[in-house]
């Protein structure tokens, strides 16, 4: 499934402009800090209106300013990790997973509760509150609940920035298990050159 992006938008009183093509299983977004690799993303996530230009993923067109298209987000289908998590404070690590999931049409479901517990070894965490959790627990289920809501893509903002090396190399082995088990393309953004390159990850520069 190939990202197609040719966008601009005006963020801080700066014009940021993307424009590539990757038919990469994961591609990551690398630049300085402050770049506008995050703000990619939420276009990429229809969470932030590009000012004009085009979106599309595996042929699907999510945006064109010109012929007038502009998916509401839930019907792009992105399955997006932010970087700060944002997992529900008040609900177990169950319910968060499963926030996404009960969501989702049952005809665009391809992943169970059971399935994603198993593939992410979080079975002990199901009945903990999120604030219990460490850097590393917490991202696989942010990883789950976005995996669980079906989506055609995934979109990790800077997934190993908060972990220690042990926990980094686990969630790599994540993360290309997520590549090599269900094909699911990704969109990565990070700073890690040795994690990009382990990943096998096309690099797209952003904000030089």
């Amino acid at each position: 499934m190939s990202f197609e992006l040719d966008v601009s938008v005006r963020r801080s009183g700066r014009m940021l402009v993307a424009q590539f093509t990757s038919d990469s299983a994961i591609t990551a977004l690398q630049g300085p800090s402050g770049a506008g690799k995050t703000t990619v993303l939420d276009m990429v996530a229809g969470l932030l209106r590009p000012d004009s230009g085009r979106i599309a993923v595996g042929g699907e067109v999510l945006f064109d300013s010109a012929a007038g298209i502009d998916l509401a987000p839930e019907r792009r289908r992105c399955g997006y990790v932010f970087q700060d998590l944002r997992l529900f404070p008040h609900r177990r690590v169950r319910d968060n997973l499963l926030f996404g999931w009960r969501l989702t049409p049952p005809g665009e479901r391809w992943l169970t509760l059971d399935d994603a517990v198993e593939f992410l070894g979080i079975g002990p965490l199901l009945e903990r509150m999120p604030a219990s959790l460490s850097g590393g627990e917490a991202q696989r289920v942010a990883i789950g609940r976005a995996l669980l809501a079906g989506p055609r893509m995934l979109l990790l903002d800077e997934p190993l920035s908060a972990l220690d090396r042990a926990r980094r190399d686990g969630l790599l082995r994540v993360i290309e298990g997520i590549r090599d088990r269900f094909a699911l393309p990704i969109l990565y953004v990070s700073h890690d050159a040795g994690a990009v390159a382990r990943l096998g990850a096309s690099v797209v520069p952003i904000g030089e």
